[in-house]
């Protein structure tokens, strides 16, 4: 089980302090989004290569852009350790993700709570972690959308099926109210905004969140 804090909802002015405020986590989670693909305006490369300076946690960046065909090999370029585009705005998916692998990184397809997974499942053997989002993108601190536990549960059979070692990352609205319900479903990599940044003690709500998730048991043989 893995936790991903979001900077999104971290203090902008500090992001290299707020990346230490969580020394356990796995990764850190860097939206990247500009305001067409969502309605809202993050942050980009010049930030990440900075953060990537300021912290030895790998960067796990998530880009909410138009045409990621042309973006994304710069993140990963850079020395991102995870790069996610997503499936409704690739044009070119496999090359993208083909060239994300070359690049070092590990590389993320990402489907919107509306976006069936089926569709999808040839492309499995082409990335390295399916993020299936948990509310609309585009802004952090949303409710979770328990609608997505089926998706997450039809993912996890098919990973398991295919015997890869693709990840399932979920995104938004992961709290300690919800983490569980996702991990029963077959998540592994917990994207975690406001339920850690918002938290007076950050690290220790990365220990917690962790637990809950390890807490339960996992479906069809998951590990």
């Amino acid at each position: 089980m893995q936790i991903s804090p979001s900077i999104l909802s971290a203090d902008f002015a500090r992001l290299a302090d707020e990346a230490a405020a969580v020394p356990n986590a796995d990764w850190l989670h860097v939206d990247v989004m500009d305001n067409h693909f969502v309605p809202n305006l993050t942050l980009g490369l010049p930030i990440v290569e900075a953060l990537l300076k300021a912290t030895s946690t790998p960067i796990d960046c998530h880009l909410m852009i138009e045409d990621p065909d042309r973006w994304a090999p710069a993140y990963a370029e850079a020395g991102a350790g995870s790069v996610t585009i997503h499936a409704e705005a690739a044009k070119a998916p496999v090359r993208t993700l083909r060239q994300i692998r070359s690049l070092g990184a590990r590389a993320g397809f990402a489907l919107n709570p509306a976006t069936d997974v089926a569709p999808y499942e040839d492309l499995l053997g082409e990335i390295d972690m399916l993020l299936l989002m948990t509310v609309e993108p585009g802004f952090g601190g949303q409710r979770f959308l328990d609608v997505v536990l089926p998706k997450i549960r039809r993912a996890r059979a098919l990973v398991n099926r295919h015997g890869g070692e693709v990840w399932i990352q979920v995104d938004g609205g992961v709290a300690a109210d919800t983490i569980e319900r996702c991990a029963e479903a077959g998540a592994d990599v917990f994207v975690a905004g406001s339920a850690v940044y918002g938290a007076a003690d950050p690290r220790g709500a990365v220990d917690r969140l962790r637990e809950l998730a390890e807490g339960v048991p996992r479906p069809g043989g998951a590990v």
